[in-house]
């Protein structure tokens, strides 16, 4: 008989206990807005648990174990549905790898699902019965015991929530501080220790351990509580959910791959979308969006120029093929892409009219990129204009010596999106060419406690500090552009030199003036800085003194 309910009238560990109870076998599915998971019984015991899009699936954990190399493991997957036990028998009967491997990685999959499933306190839920399997299970363990440890995980994870509300968070280890406490990490935090570096935020450390959300959870809020790791920021893009077709599954997994900066993992989805449909719009146009992330413009153009050839192209794709005409320069068939989106668009679009004036600023067209702009925002008058609208009218503003008028456009801008860390630093900048060297400075401080992870910002703190003498200030921001961005820019390693010779440190100062040389090799303050420590930096550098400073860098 089938079973069906709301997890908020009964829990999932009340339904769990009435199919083991039952001794039931059958399966349990549970839906919580776009996330699919199920439980399978057989005779009351679990005998597997998956959640559609899961981020640890059998043949990754296998991978990492060692158990089987990536090429050997594609080859056996290219032929199966995407689900683990079917790989796991198809494994089993090839003689791959091991039976015991296979349960044990199966095993903890099993256990990480339920705990996660036991997180849900809405939903709904249907048990089917089947007939038992005639090809058996291959793992089959008590609900009972399940049932406790889901407990105990829920129990310590309300204390863990409190430090990690989030997995967007961004957490730095203190290495100095750990080395001189002399305290033995765990094999789970050790494995935590080379993410842990102010720019992957946790669900990055899930994905990157393997280890489970809980595990990488309890291993980080140990290292916080002993104070050897403290939050340093939040990542700016959110994961999206997963979907429930298998093709509808290769896009969507390709749209959180792509707002999650994993292109080539969009690419692979978005690709296999189109091995299974050709024909799939949305595929194409959401590769190309991948493209244009990765500047490849000409691929961009590749993918979308017989879609928007067609007279039926939505004005999406002309606006998509627009801005890479743009990234390439190409402003004229921009223009005459953009133009045709918005012919095709049945009402005012304010972005086609925004990107309008986005390629009339890289023209230098001030007075038609301010026509465009006031046309978006009238386009805009049943909501807010776009954040991006307030970046681009501001600049526009501060081009024109209206340093006033832009500052109150991006105090606007903030007021609707005060997270946005761009604006910040747009505000910053203007704030600094008013003479308001305080308020820029606050303005950029308050911009990296929403988004630790973008340079530009420290470095442009950093200028502040260097300009007002406050040389460890200085130092620290410049030390995060170079370790995020190493090329940033010659300037930044230039000035941490100057820092270091100031405090003493020659050698630290020379390799800062050598990465400098390396980015700019005509750089004549870095070239007489190491002059004056009796380098020979005067002479053009060799193609080997290139080779070293840029590994220096």
């Amino acid at each position: 008989m089938a079973i069906r309910g709301n997890l908020s009238e009964a829990s999932l560990a009340d339904v769990l206990q009435l199919l083991a109870l039952g001794q039931k076998t059958g399966v349990l599915s549970l839906a919580r807005e776009n996330s699919f998971g199920s439980v399978h019984f057989d005779r009351g015991a679990i005998a597997h648990a998956a959640i559609v899009n899961g981020r640890d699936r059998l043949g990754e954990r296998l991978v990492r174990a060692g158990a089987i190399d990536a090429d050997a493991l594609a080859s056996v997957q290219a032929a199966l549905a995407d689900d683990d036990r079917v790989l796991a028998l198809a494994l089993l009967q090839a003689g791959t790898v091991p039976s015991d491997v296979i349960a044990r990685e199966l095993r903890t999959i099993t256990e990480e699902v339920v705990c996660q499933l036991f997180t849900w306190s809405a939903g709904t839920f249907a048990f089917e019965p089947q007939v038992a399997s005639s090809d058996g299970t291959l793992i089959s363990f008590s609900a009972d015991s399940l049932l406790m440890e889901a407990a105990r995980r829920v129990d310590e994870w309300t204390q863990i929530a409190k430090k990690i509300p989030s997995l967007d968070l961004i957490f730095e280890l203190d290495g100095s501080r750990l080395q001189q406490s002399g305290v033995v990490l765990t094999a789970e935090q050790q494995r935590l220790v080379p993410w842990l570096d102010g720019t992957h935020d946790v669900a990055t450390l899930v994905e990157r351990s393997g280890l489970g959300e809980f595990v990488v959870g309890k291993a980080l809020y140990e290292l916080i509580t002993a104070g050897f790791a403290q939050r340093v920021g939040r990542s700016a893009l959110q994961r999206q959910p997963a979907p429930e077709s298998r093709v509808a599954e290769h896009r969507n997994l390709g749209i959180a791959f792509y707002r999650t900066g994993m292109l080539e993992e969009a690419i692979r989805e978005f690709k296999r979308v189109l091995e299974l449909r050709r024909d799939d719009a949305g595929a194409r146009y959401h590769l190309a969006l991948v493209h244009l992330r990765r500047q490849a413009w000409d691929e961009a153009i590749e993918v979308l120029r017989d879609v928007a050839a067609s007279p039926e192209a939505r004005p999406a794709m002309l606006h998509a093929l627009a801005r890479a005409h743009e990234g390439r320069g190409a402003f004229d068939e921009a223009e005459a892409a953009l133009a045709d989106a918005v012919r095709r668009s049945v009402s005012g679009d304010a972005q086609l009219a925004l990107s309008q004036a986005i390629v009339a600023l890289r023209r230098g067209d001030l007075p038609r990129a301010e026509e465009r702009l006031a046309t978006a925002r009238g386009w805009s008058v049943n909501q807010l204009p776009v954040a991006a609208w307030f970046h681009y009218a501001g600049l526009a503003a501060a081009m024109r010596g209206e340093l006033e008028r832009a500052q109150q456009l991006l105090e606007e801008g903030l007021m609707q999106y005060p997270q946005l860390a761009v604006l910040h630093n747009d505000l910053a900048v203007v704030q600094e060419r008013r003479g308001l060297y305080e308020a820029a400075a606050r303005t950029l401080e308050h911009a990296l406690l929403t988004e630790s992870t973008q340079p530009h910002l420290h470095r442009n703190l950093g200028d502040y500090f260097y300009r007002a003498q406050r040389f460890d200030e200085a130092a620290a921001a410049y030390e995060r552009v170079v370790r995020l961005a190493p090329a940033h820019g010659a300037e930044t390693w230039l000035r941490l030199g100057n820092i270091h010779y100031r405090r003493g440190d020659q050698a630290a100062a020379r390799e800062a003036w050598q990465a400098a040389i390396a980015l700019d090799p005509q750089n004549a303050v870095a070239r007489a800085n190491l002059a004056s420590l009796g380098d020979a930096a005067t002479a053009p550098l060799r193609g080997a003194d290139v080779d070293e400073a840029r590994r220096v860098a």
